[in-house]
């Protein structure tokens, strides 16, 4: 039971689930983003040549990392305000 543990303990808990929120959908995005902004760059290029030249696993993986730091931190410090404000209010964190 979250009752059980401190009110800043669920909240590091809200903080981690938004940060792994924000990665999973980092991930599943970050390829098609990446094509998007390859396709903006070589406009005449079509999507099937800059995938032919840039790669899948470099469409998939080149500037994963930062992006990640960036949408995971973002995401985990939206809950961690939100399920704050909620609790300064006297509603307890989310959750079960």
């Amino acid at each position: 039971d979250k009752t059980d543990f401190s009110t800043s303990t669920q909240l590091a808990v809200t903080f981690c689930a938004g940060f792994i929120s924000g990665l999973v959908a980092t991930v599943v995005s970050h390829p098609a983003d990446s094509l998007i902004s390859l396709k903006a760059k070589h406009p005449k290029a079509s999507i099937r040549e800059i995938i032919r030249t840039v790669g899948w696993r470099n469409l998939a993986t080149q500037g994963l990392a930062p992006r990640i730091a960036l949408t995971g931190s973002i995401i985990g410090f939206q809950w961690f305000v939100y399920d704050t404000f909620k609790t300064t209010m006297g509603m307890g964190t989310s959750g079960g």
